[in-house]
């Protein structure tokens, strides 16, 4: 069994010497523990990740729900557990990561077909989704040519896209106005973070 230190070090190098303090060292210390009991029920990464994407579909099939918004939480807690899941067990492999980039980007889908299914218009969620794919083949792209310092964090990163989703569902549910200005505003957001990734590989890459 690895120990915590080794365990935050691998997630970092795996994550592009992504820093492992604050926040993102509490949501580590929480996926160590449930590395041990995943282990120990014989739980496999690669479950785990299938298991998020059937939580996603969830989402997009109880999207004007309560239970939309309790399967966003699980399908996003899924998904950031498989790969410490990996780590622990020593499993981590190159399909695994490919699965899990793959499996990321149709969950987003489902996520996003339930904004649709709320009134939001489908060109404003598909820009949503082009957006954050974009920005994140672009993380993948940069590090596949060798940059391995690109752990910039920005604002609106895969856990923050859950969680604005998961506000706007509890917002619909309440009947408060304003969610297609918000999904603007969040499609601004992620505008610029993806510039930021683009010009922070710019400057390791040229």
């Amino acid at each position: 069994m690895i120990s915590r230190e080794q365990f935050k070090d691998t997630w970092s190098e795996l994550h592009n010497s992504a820093p492992t303090t604050g926040i993102v060292g509490a949501w580590l210390a929480i996926s160590y523990r449930f590395g041990l009991l995943c282990t120990l029920l014989r739980i496999t990464p690669n479950v785990l990740t299938l298991l998020g994407l059937l939580s996603a579909i969830g989402v997009a099939l109880t999207s004007q729900s309560l239970w939309a918004i309790a399967l966003i939480v699980v399908s996003l807690f899924f998904d950031g557990i498989d790969g410490s899941v990996a780590i622990f067990q020593s499993r981590t492999s190159n399909w695994g990561a490919i699965l899990d980039s793959v499996i990321d980007r149709m969950s987003e889908a489902f996520w996003l077909y339930a904004l649709y299914s709320i009134g939001v218009p489908a060109y404003l969620c598909i820009s949503l989704w082009l957006v954050a794919s974009v920005q994140e083949y672009m993380r993948a792209r940069v590090s596949s040519l060798g940059v391995k310092d690109l752990g910039l964090v920005t604002f609106t990163e895969r856990p923050v896209r859950a969680s604005f989703l998961f506000i706007v569902l509890i917002a619909w549910h309440l009947e408060l106005p304003g969610i297609e200005i918000a999904s603007w505003a969040f499609l601004g957001a992620s505008i610029f973070s993806a510039i930021s990734v683009m010009r922070f590989a710019y400057s390791r890459l040229r």
